[in-house]
């Protein structure tokens, strides 16, 4: 896998992740003011949840490029069919 590959896919999963982790420990306002959504998180904690999400994305696509650079899986192959690994592309 490239280097711009692996920018792009941790790009992708990191957003699925952290569109994933939205939800958790999230509680309502109690005392919602005139004019707010009263579905609006009181402490959405983003930060934090970005912070997570950011490590759990590097194991995943770190834990990928390094089976690929292994030889445990070919990415290529998987991606571009059986074709790609026996041509070189």
């Amino acid at each position: 896998m490239s280097v711009f590959g692996a920018i792009v896919v941790f790009t992708i999963v990191w957003w699925a992740v952290f569109f994933a982790a939205l939800p958790f420990g999230v509680r309502r306002q109690e005392h919602v003011e005139l004019g707010h959504d009263p579905g609006a998180p009181a402490n959405p904690m983003l930060w934090r949840k970005a912070a997570i999400t950011t490590a759990i994305t590097c194991l995943l696509v770190g834990g990928v490029w390094l089976a690929d650079d292994a030889g445990l899986v070919d990415i290529r192959a998987l991606v571009f069919g059986q074709h790609a690994s026996q041509t070189g592309n």
